[in-house]
């Protein structure tokens, strides 16, 4: 094969073929998104209807099963979850990993409207919601204070903190976990309610009629425009205690009558806690397709700039949990497993050649390849995490290869007599064929790994084919860069070739051979 003769003679060419695919690689390594692992598209459909007042078989026979039955017909769905509980039902459809999330989610959408019609009377709209992504945040923050309470505390971040966090670009959302948000509870007391006949539909009736707010219009004069709105919204204690449950001719009924008011929580069914003092977190969910590394930074100089000084007094924050921490020092393992592995293979390479010059080609072979295959990643939406990192230290071992055959064959040739620029022309000829077909046998076993379904493909399929472009890059520089750079570094010398020590030798042998036999023959 003749056409690696172009790159030998053409030195400039061979070299502008290595510096575009370096320059191609670095600017791709910039665009790159960092993780911790490969992309996971564990895409999750939330189906959630509240029915208040109902129990948990009345919740799962009407609503639950029901809506179950409709959402395992879609397709895309994995497979479902649900929960029933007093007042809600909770169904989870897991969308499978060749699915596109968005397209089921409007499959799912469909199907639930259909069957509104069909669910209790008194239950609330189903609201469903898609969540893609890791299940667990990439940073928690703990808030925490022996002044505040928790409804403070969760006043606080629901109108600063988390306001300044979920606008962070690669942000998707900023989730404040064990809140406590301030809410008006009416405590009912059953034997007052008994006594007086009253039930806590009448009581929730009663608060729905009455605390309300409502836009009426407007009124207009020759001179002033005025807005008007029916104002009966509560916000005091005192105010819902007044509220009228009942009335019967000159007997009333109010809320004070029958139950205990007080500002307190939404909810009293989770509380967090860190070092054994409640407290209240924020997790810091990225989007799937922004930066770790660079969202935490971002997070990271938020909370410096604007977060931590700001906070009332009494009011502490710390960092429970980072996982780019985790990311970063894996990351830097396996740069330094790069490393080390390139050094080795750097030493091995001059203990067999015994010559600087010639480890010099085979080791600038090794970081073009690897550099190379970032514009490969690009290129297929991959990303640098764990596993694309290994893939490149186990092909280290692997791109040198088709290297250091060339520059043996032609240094074969070099050793036999021949000039540098015959012996690369004639060597990379004889090895143009086996290093194409080596090269695509090493694609070809690691490229099934990547067509693997499921979760395994999922996670390996940036590997194989990381791995596998890899192997591809080191078989073009391997025909083009490598046999330029023997020929450049090799000056002739056949007065050191083996040839040339053979035929040396023979002519000093008979060279004495004949002074013997003169030295005989004298008188």
């Amino acid at each position: 094969m003749k056409f690696t003769d172009i790159f030998i003679k053409q030195p400039v060419l061979a070299t502008v073929v290595s510096l575009f695919i370096i320059l191609l690689g670095l600017r791709s390594a910039t665009d790159l998104n960092v993780r911790q692992f490969p992309e996971l598209s564990n895409a999750v459909i939330n189906i959630n209807t509240v029915y208040v007042g109902a129990d948990s078989s009345l919740i799962q026979g009407f609503i639950t099963t029901p809506l179950e039955q409709e959402i395992a017909s879609a397709n895309g769905i994995d497979y479902i979850s649900s929960t029933s509980l007093n007042g809600a039902s909770s169904i989870q459809a897991y969308v499978r990993f060749d699915a596109d999330p968005n397209e089921v989610l409007t499959e799912v959408v469909a199907k639930v409207n259909k069957l509104r019609s069909e669910l209790p009377a008194n239950s609330e709209d189903p609201t469903v919601d898609l969540a893609v992504g890791q299940s667990t945040a990439a940073m928690y923050l703990s808030f925490s204070s022996n002044i505040l309470n928790n409804n403070q505390i969760t006043d606080y971040l629901v109108r600063v903190v988390q306001p300044k966090l979920a606008t962070i670009a690669g942000v998707q959302k900023a989730e404040i976990l064990g809140n406590r948000t301030f809410a008006m509870r009416i405590w009912m007391q059953p034997d007052r309610m008994a006594a007086l006949g009253i039930t806590p539909s009448e009581v929730y009736a009663a608060l729905q009629a009455n605390n309300v707010l409502s836009a009426v219009g407007s009124t207009k004069g020759t001179m002033v425009t005025v807005d008007l709105k029916a104002d009966t919204d509560l916000n005091q204690v005192e105010e819902f205690e007044k509220l009228v449950v009942r009335s019967d001719g000159d007997t009333i009924v109010r809320i004070e009558d029958i139950a205990d008011v007080e500002l307190g929580s939404e909810s009293y069914a989770a509380s967090v806690t860190f070092n054994g003092e409640m407290a209240t977190f924020i997790g810091v969910n990225v989007a799937p397709d922004a930066n770790s590394l660079d969202v935490i930074a971002a997070v990271h100089e938020k909370l410096e700039s604007e977060v931590y000084p700001q906070l009332p007094e009494g009011l502490e924050a710390s960092i429970p949990y980072d996982s780019t921490e985790y990311i970063q020092d894996s990351i830097d393992e396996v740069i330094t497993t790069i490393a080390e592995a390139i050094a080795i293979v750097v030493v091995v390479i001059y203990l067999f050649l015994g010559s600087i010059r010639s480890v010099l080609i085979p080791a600038l072979a090794v970081p073009v390849s690897m550099i190379g295959a970032f514009f490969l990643m690009q290129l297929m939406g991959f990303t640098i995490n764990l596993l694309t990192l290994l893939s490149m230290v186990l092909a280290i071992g692997i791109v040198v290869d088709d290297a250091i055959i060339v520059l043996e064959n032609i240094h074969r040739h070099i050793e036999e007599g021949k000039a540098p620029v015959d012996a690369a022309l004639e060597g990379a000829r004889e090895l143009a064929w086996p290093v194409i077909a080596m090269t695509t046998t090493l694609v070809a076993v690691y490229l099934p790994i990547g067509f693997m379904g499921g979760m395994t493909g999922t996670l390996f399929t940036e590997f194989a084919f990381t791995l596998a472009g890899s192997v591809l890059l080191s078989g073009i520089v391997a025909l083009t860069l490598s046999p330029m750079m023997r020929r450049r570094s090799q000056s002739p010398r056949p007065q050191h070739s083996r040839r040339a020590l053979e035929a040396g030798s023979t002519k000093n042998l008979i060279n004495c051979s004949t002074a013997t036999k003169t030295s005989s023959t004298a008188p």
